[in-house]
């Protein structure tokens, strides 16, 4: 079955000024969320999805303020959409992969097939599926601040699902935007550039973090209680692996 691509993307508002923009027609393992964050300057957007269905042109709240456009880490299913916007920031770690994203290093080699799949976006072929290209016009590092005017993200690098893995941080409504290093489903960390030993430091430090609500990369938005069980069993797993822990 193939959707419309007027019916590709779907929105949510939360709160805060946060609204889930998100491709529902893909399954959920694999469906990106992408975070829109409304500032008084400049409007925020974190990662951008597959990219088949052209993302502004289907997601008015996406066009006519300036945008800053934020990449979490640098797989296919974060980045399809990352060329349509003129602002573009990436961890440096990541900046040659938005800048030539190849489908090994972008893992869509084993992640991108029909299997993905509910319905079909017009003209998907995943043996010609690729990642356009997005040079970065910012390259971050932990520690920077991406600043909307009103409000404030603290970058978070967080290595491990990938190294150039980075969360966003707003201390004033205690908002992590967490990307792939926390959400509420199964965790992967065995991609080709992946590292369990940095993974468990990165979910250390969030969980130092005075941290009220997650929105993360893929599944649904929760709490401090969720986000203390999902890390502290991803580290206990570890442990019993044998993780060469600090």
């Amino acid at each position: 079955m193939t959707i419309e691509a007027g019916l590709w993307y779907e929105t949510q508002q939360k709160a805060d000024g946060i609204t889930l923009v998100h491709e529902p027609w893909i399954r959920p393992f694999y469906r990106c969320n992408m975070w829109h964050v409304t500032g008084r300057d400049r409007d925020l957007l974190l990662d951008t999805g597959l990219g088949v269905v052209p993302l502004r042109r289907h997601v008015p709240r996406l066009t006519g303020r300036p945008l800053v456009c934020v990449a979490s880490h640098t797989h296919f299913d974060h980045i399809g959409a990352h060329h349509e916007f003129a602002d573009r920031c990436v961890h440096c770690a990541e900046a040659a992969i938005l800048a030539d994203p190849r489908p090994d290093q972008t893992v869509s080699d084993r992640y991108a097939t029909d299997e993905m799949f509910d319905g079909f976006p017009p003209g998907w072929d995943a043996a010609t599926f690729r990642v356009p290209p997005a040079p970065a016009t910012r390259l971050l590092e932990d520690g920077d601040v991406i600043d909307l005017g009103d409000r404030a993200f603290e970058v978070i690098h967080t290595p491990g699902h990938s190294p150039g893995g980075i969360a966003l941080w707003e201390a004033a409504t205690r908002t992590l935007l967490s990307g792939d290093i926390v959400y509420d489903g199964p965790l992967i960390d065995d991609a080709w550039h992946s590292c369990p030993d940095d993974y468990v430091a990165s979910l250390e430090r969030l969980l130092r973090l005075p941290v009220k609500t997650v929105h993360g990369g893929h599944f649904a938005s929760f709490g401090r209680a969720r986000l203390e069980a999902l890390a502290g069993d991803y580290i206990a797993g570890r442990r019993r692996a044998g993780c060469h822990l600090a």
